[in-house]
């Protein structure tokens, strides 16, 4: 009898309070949508535990414009749509920050990012923000449409679609990696069969031959060759196999740097890296689980069809 009397006034309060509790559900929703999308992984960044708290707040924030724009304009307050706009040049701003944090630390990495991968991350910041204010909006929108539990079900299926969101492509999307065979011919240094670099100490080929790691990548078509084929795309490459397998050298020892060069002839990219930890199996799952840049991607095999009608 208790528990059914509570239920009534609870439902009661829900819809006495309907603005409230749309903006409640959407800025949770919205913040959940952030907290899933915020992955502190091999890279360490957003760095635990500042960067994260800052992220969180982001996230919060995010939501609670999302959300509060619906009751607002729901009561003919038009103004609400000033608070989206500040809020897309307040995460502009969040981009820009994120851009000059990575550049400034990616003058201390013993292999650095490139200042593409730098602004791909950069943009996904900017970008889930957005993600987190259309979730509470949907989420906020549904719940005073309909009742409280609809803006549940919408904010979880805008939680499900915020998911899928989050798997980008990755190398071995578009070519085939395996492993390389490491040789000298003389002092030149090759994987496979493309030249790679004039190495001319022979402590240095010792150590290459010891420590070194070839990968060869062979594009599945025309647009993974352009893709590869960018030299953001293949920094990143470097970056991401270093920073998983760690490095084997040290500032100053240019021989030993990891090193990413194309076969004109054929378009494949042949990979040689020095890692710390010296694993096969590793490297080559570490090159496959590379993301696609979005400044790299290039379509020109769909681009050449349409243009002949295809």
């Amino acid at each position: 009898m208790a528990k059914g009397r509570r239920r009534i006034v609870i439902t009661e309060w829900i819809h006495a309070h309907r603005d409230l509790t749309g903006v409640l559900l959407g800025t949770g929703f919205g913040l959940c949508a952030r907290l899933l999308m915020m992955r502190t992984d091999y890279r360490q960044y957003p760095a635990y535990p500042h960067g994260v708290i800052s992220n969180i707040a982001l996230g919060l924030i995010a939501g609670a414009l999302g959300s509060i724009s619906v009751p607002a304009l729901y009561h003919n307050n038009y103004t609400a749509v000033t608070f989206l706009s500040l809020a897309a040049q307040q995460f502009r701003d969040v981009r820009n920050l994120e851009r000059n944090t990575l550049t400034a630390i990616d003058k201390v990495e013993l292999v650095p990012r490139g200042s593409a991968y730098i602004e791909g991350m950069a943009v996904v910041f900017e970008g889930r923000n957005y993600l987190a204010i259309f979730t509470a909006l949907l989420t906020s929108m549904a719940s005073m449409a309909i009742n409280w539990w609809s803006g549940v079900l919408a904010g979880l299926l805008t939680l499900a679609v915020v998911h899928r969101f989050m798997r980008g492509k990755t190398i071995r999307d578009i070519a085939n990696v395996a492993e390389a065979e490491v040789k000298f011919d003389g002092p030149g240094l090759f994987v496979g069969d493309v030249y790679m670099m004039n190495v001319g100490l022979e402590e240095d080929r010792n150590l290459i031959l010891k420590q070194g790691i070839g990968v060869m990548l062979t594009p599945h078509n025309g647009n993974g060759r352009v893709t590869i084929a960018n030299l953001g795309q293949r920094q990143a490459i470097l970056y991401d196999v270093s920073t998983r397998l760690g490095v084997y050298r040290d500032e100053g020892e240019p021989t030993l740097i990891p090193l990413a060069k194309l076969s004109l002839d054929s378009g494949r990219l042949a990979v040689l890296v020095l890692p710390r930890e010296r694993n096969v199996q590793f490297a080559v799952q570490a090159v496959e689980n590379v993301p696609l840049l979005e400044a790299a991607v290039r379509l020109p095999v769909i681009a050449n069809r349409r243009s002949q009608g295809g």
